[in-house]
């Protein structure tokens, strides 16, 4: 009886078994994507209506479905009365609650695949609009980066270059403008970080922040900015410190070691300068040497717990997110979700 027998080597049996199947990976395609453009108004009659006279003009030559959601934020020079009868889905809060309710407010009610935020005070050129949503797709979000920042107000361009420097060491990518209002996103990564977003100025700052810090892509777009009609309701001080404040915010709630690990470090350097003085002036441990090493070992075990817990935090996010919409009407996938978050916080592990 003849036996048949396989003359292929068993290491290339094995690598034969294991041979690695490369598919090409490709990004949303949102070229006929439609547009949904939000507009925050409040007390801007002088510039609303020219404003939207021209956006309305760019997006019918985009050739896609657009709409345009202007929320008035309570205007009491009658902007409302400018904006009627206008091409516009017109939402109008019943008192000033914020610039970042607004946006959040036009989220809701946006039904385009791409969202597209801009100011109502006429900085913002809607000839802009295509290229920012030109690289939507390769890219979740992009910003446009005002480049004539210093020929408009240096005090507030200044501001806003220590806003970049601050931000681009909590989110290792390089911030060009920080607290542009002027983008456009994704709706379906937008619609995961509304719940973040204050009621106030600092909605740029917080969506910025949160996406990087998420691990979504950031394009910036440099444009120009118009002189705007009135004056700018952000005040210098009180919003300045607010931003500051966000920026400390998302880096706590996406990655905590960036804020305490480098106050762990200055305490253990204090101390070891201390220590350095005493040793070579009194030869002796002091009190202060001891506390300083305390309070840098709390600071960075304060961190390690931060992290951990910002990290479970993304995990129930997520596998809210990813179960919630399936579990309705089947007990078994809602015990299984359930089971997978009770791991999740029994261990403290990201697997």
């Amino acid at each position: 009886m003849t036996t048949l027998t396989d003359t292929t080597k068993p290491e290339n049996r094995l690598a034969e078994g294991f041979q690695e199947r490369w598919e090409p990976v490709g990004f949303d395609n949102l070229q006929n994507a439609s547009i949904s453009v939000i507009i925050p108004a409040y007390n801007e009659c002088e510039s609303i209506g020219e404003l939207l006279e021209k956006l309305i003009g760019v997006l019918k030559g985009l050739g896609r479905p657009w709409e345009i959601i202007v929320v008035d934020d309570g205007s009491s020079d009658g902007t409302l009365e400018v904006i009627k009868g206008k091409e516009v889905k017109i939402i109008a809060h019943p008192y000033n609650i914020g610039n970042g309710a607004a946006i959040k407010t036009g989220i809701r009610h946006a039904s385009g695949d791409i969202i597209v935020m801009m100011d109502g005070d006429g900085q913002h050129n809607p000839e802009d609009i295509p290229r920012l949503i030109a690289k939507i797709g390769p890219y979740d979000m992009v910003v446009g980066a005002r480049t004539n920042g210093f020929v408009q107000n240096k005090h507030r361009t200044l501001a806003n270059h220590s806003y970049n420097w601050l931000a681009s060491y909590m989110t290792h990518f390089m911030i060009k403008d920080l607290t542009s209002g002027f983008r456009a996103i994704k709706s379906s990564v937008l619609k995961r970080f509304t719940y973040l977003i204050p009621n106030t100025f600092s909605y740029p700052t917080t969506l910025t922040l949160s996406l990087l810090r998420a691990g979504y892509s950031l394009k910036y777009e440099p444009i120009v900015t118009l002189d705007r009609a009135g004056k700018s309701k952000i005040n210098l001080l009180t919003d300045g410190i607010r931003f500051f404040l966000i920026i400390f915010k998302i880096a706590t709630l996406f990655s905590p070691l960036k804020i305490f690990l480098p106050f762990s470090w200055l305490f253990f350097g204090l101390g070891l300068a201390n220590y350095a003085h005493t040793y070579f002036t009194a030869h002796r441990l002091t009190n202060m040497t001891v506390l300083c090493f305390i309070a840098g070992f709390l600071f960075f075990l304060l961190g390690l717990i931060s992290e951990q817990i910002a990290q479970l935090r993304i995990v129930y996010f997520e596998a809210g997110e990813n179960s919630i919409g399936t579990v309705e009407g089947n007990p078994q996938r809602r015990v299984r979700w359930n089971t997978q978050l009770a791991e999740v916080f029994r261990f403290g592990l990201i697997t």
